[in-house]
């Protein structure tokens, strides 16, 4: 699904971020990529959207060289990225009017795409069906993140990537939305990349952890996980030594 091959990237005028980085990622596996404040978490998940291009080497999506944003992928925000002008159910259907705009060119709309796709179904699946017609003012950070959730799986995607995407929201809250995306991911047979910078999430939410440490990135540090989302993890021993081992793994480096 995903394969990076000796990508080299970096800033105008900084040091390289990754140098010579290589990794590969399969169909339906969830990954975390965990590491510290500016380690270069977020820049790796823009390269996999498409939204940076590689200094050298390649960035490939199923197979092919990623030159552009694919719309089979779907990004999701820390802060939503809702229009604040539209309602709930407008912020939606959005991407749906969008894509039905330019018509299935394979550029901006997968060439497959069902303009019928129910955005009611969404609101539902995501129990934001009562607010559908409010603001996103007018509604809680935990109905907002729903709303983008909800948006982005209405236009079928194939590849998920998130960035911090529960990082404002309190820990109930925060706990039930990690839940309930592990639930929709394996519903819809995404392939997952959630970006963290908290042991405790990257443990719950990837069968597979990335860490990333200090720049510049050479190769990667990988960790199995393979009781992620089962729903008794967080109270296994288990769950604790993949905590523990993350945290002395982050500590010494």
């Amino acid at each position: 699904m995903i394969s990076i091959q000796s990508l080299t990237f970096g800033y105008p005028r900084s040091a390289p971020i990754f140098e010579n980085f290589s990794w590969q990622a399969q169909r339906s596996e969830t990954w975390a990529i965990l590491g510290p404040s500016g380690c270069g978490k977020t820049t790796l998940l823009y390269l996999l959207a498409g939204l940076y291009l590689p200094a050298s080497g390649k960035v490939l999506i199923d197979e092919q060289p990623l030159a552009r944003p694919r719309p089979h992928t779907g990004l999701i925000l820390q802060d939503y990225g809702l229009l604040p002008w539209a309602t709930v159910r407008r912020n939606v259907d959005i991407g749906l009017r969008v894509r039905n705009f330019y018509g299935p060119d394979g550029i901006h709309t997968p060439r497959n795409h069902r303009p019928a796709a129910n955005v009611t179904h969404w609101l539902e699946r995501l129990a934001i069906a009562e607010v559908a017609d409010k603001f996103p003012a007018q509604i809680s950070g935990g109905q907002r993140q729903r709303t983008a959730i909800a948006r982005t799986l209405a236009l079928q995607p194939d590849l998920l990537l998130m960035d911090e995407p529960f990082a404002s929201l309190d820990a109930v809250i925060r706990e039930d939305l990690q839940n309930l995306t592990l639930e929709l991911r394996a519903e819809q047979n995404l392939t997952l990349v959630i970006v963290t910078h908290t042991i405790e999430e990257a443990a719950i939410m990837g069968q597979k952890i990335l860490l990333l440490t200090h720049p510049p990135h050479r190769a990667p540090l990988t960790f199995d996980n393979p009781g992620a989302g089962r729903e008794d993890y967080r109270r296994s021993p288990d769950y604790r030594a993949i905590c523990d081992r993350l945290r002395q793994e982050m500590s010494a480096r």
